[in-house]
């Protein structure tokens, strides 16, 4: 009984100390923002602006609500050359369907130019892959939910490209969090961490977005860590009320010698019901992986006519 009251003790004071360094750590970041005349005048609590940011699942759980919604997508993916000219390309119409709790898609409308499929019809480009992740289902998937809570992402298990496609959407999703397995970035991609943030210049502004109040945060790396960092910049439309987020715009780049990459994305969320999902998402980027030629690639995916 000793043991278990003295180990319930220790726990205590472990959850007790842990809290305590996240809220003076939130408090350390908070000196760093800029903040605009209008949210210096409104009562927004920054450090708790700045846990929720750190913290926040509403961008990661409107993409997992996709698994548990039907909904049309209008697909347009292109594959770029070296001149910028369209090599390959794929513009479809889907229509996903759930029923008894389980997903399946119908391709209603399908044209592709170049060599976008291989002899087997799979994809060729690691950017149609990671595409067709995010918005297509192959064949009938049962027994899916959109729970994020307790949903941590498994990359040290995957290989190939089942590992490169959960390391771009921790890369997406999940900003600010190391990201294991990717050689030679080590921890650039925790932009929070106190060995990490002074290399960012952190704003919050108060504007008006489609007709909401928002908060603005923009985080830009300062000009001399160019280079020496992944996220460059990225901007997020907090709701005012509840701070959820509306829209984000990503610019991640990174060279290492062995690999290296350019990625640009712009998403926009709406909701349906209490659920948050994505309305729009814009992606441009140019990889270069070893073994592997330089891929350039662009898509734009518009989703609409959502149902349960």
């Amino acid at each position: 009984m000793k043991i278990l009251v003295i180990s319930f003790l220790l726990c205590c004071f472990a959850q007790f100390s842990f809290c305590q360094d996240d809220s003076l750590e939130n408090k350390r970041l908070a000196k760093m923002i800029t903040l605009s005349e209008v949210v210096m005048r409104s009562d927004l609590n920054v450090p708790k602006f700045i846990d929720r940011i750190k913290h926040d699942t509403s961008f990661y759980k409107a993409f997992r609500n996709l698994r548990v919604l039907g909904f049309t997508s209008l697909n347009d993916i292109r594959m770029m050359d070296k001149k910028a000219g369209v090599k390959a390309s794929l513009q479809s119409r889907t229509r996903q369907s759930v029923k008894n709790g389980c997903r399946s898609m119908e391709v209603l409308e399908e044209k592709t130019t170049g060599d976008f499929y291989k002899s087997d019809q799979s994809f060729r480009y690691y950017t149609a892959e990671l595409y067709a992740g995010l918005f297509f289902t192959n064949g009938t998937v049962c027994g899916e939910n959109n729970i994020v809570k307790g949903h941590d992402r498994d990359v040290r298990s995957k290989k190939g490209i089942d590992k490169r496609k959960e390391q771009l959407k921790m890369l997406f999703f999940d900003p600010g969090k190391k990201i294991p397995g990717i050689p030679f970035m080590g921890g650039k991609t925790a932009i929070f961490d106190e060995n990490m943030s002074d290399r960012y210049r952190y704003d919050v502004d108060m504007i008006d977005y489609e007709g909401k109040t928002c908060y603005l945060f923009t985080l830009q790396a300062k000009d001399e860590y160019r280079g020496k960092v992944v996220i460059d910049r990225m901007v997020t439309w907090f709701e005012a009320n509840s701070l959820e987020i509306l829209a984000r715009n990503y610019n991640l780049s990174y060279d290492t010698g062995l690999y290296d990459f350019n990625v640009s994305m712009e998403v926009q969320l709406q909701k349906f019901g209490e659920l948050l999902v994505p309305r729009v998402l814009k992606y441009y980027g140019s990889w270069d992986v070893p073994f592997h030629k330089r891929e350039r690639g662009l898509f734009t995916a518009t989703l609409f006519d959502f149902n349960r």
